[in-house]
C-alpha cells in the first residue's frame, strides 16, 4: 500500500474509534487478518484472527473506552510494513477513570488491507482505567478471542 494511503486509512480508522465507530477499523483488515497483543496478560487473548472475529472483539469497545484525543502520530515505513507511534487520551466508561495510553503498532499490509497488526501497549494503564485485571481480561465479548 502506498505510504500516504496507509497513513490516511489509519488516521481515519482512529478518528472513527474516537466517534465510537469500530467499522472503519475492522474494514482495514483482510478477511484473514490478525490482531496480535504481545504485551497482553495471562488470560488476555494473544491474538484475534479473522475480520469477523476482530469485528466481534471490538464490538463493545465504545461501551468500554471513550477516546477524546489522538496525539503524536508518527509513521515509519519499510516496504509493506508501517510502524505507528501514537497516544490517546480518553476515559474508561464504567469507571470514569482516565485512559491515557501510548501505543506502538506494527502493521503488515497485503495490498490495501492489513494482514497482521501487532499492538504494543501498556496493560497496566488499561488495568488502572478499567478497574482491575478481570476487566481487562474480559475486554471484548467472551468466547471470541484467541488464536
Amino acid at each position: 500500500m502506498e505510504k500516504a494511503a496507509a497513513e490516511t486509512l489509519f488516521r481515519a480508522a482512529l478518528e472513527a474509534l474516537k466517534r465510537g465507530d469500530t467499522r472503519p477499523w475492522v474494514e482495514m483488515f483482510a478477511d484473514d487478518g490478525v490482531m496480535e497483543f504481545p504485551f497482553g496478560l495471562p488470560g488476555y487473548p494473544p491474538a484475534v484472527e479473522g475480520k469477523a472475529r476482530i469485528a466481534d472483539y471490538l464490538d463493545d469497545y465504545p461501551d468500554n473506552l471513550a477516546i477524546s484525543k489522538i496525539r503524536e502520530l508518527v509513521f515509519h515505513h519499510a516496504g509493506d510494513t508501517m510502524i505507528v507511534e501514537f497516544s490517546i487520551e480518553g476515559t474508561a466508561v464504567a469507571t470514569g477513570r482516565p485512559y491515557n495510553q501510548a501505543y506502538v503498532s506494527v502493521i503488515y499490509f497485503a495490498g490495501d488491507q492489513i494482514r497482521r497488526y501487532r499492538d504494543y501497549w501498556n496493560p497496566v494503564t488499561a488495568i488502572e482505567a478499567l478497574g482491575g485485571v478481570d476487566a481487562l481480561v474480559h475486554f471484548g465479548k467472551s468466547g471470541t478471542h484467541g488464536a
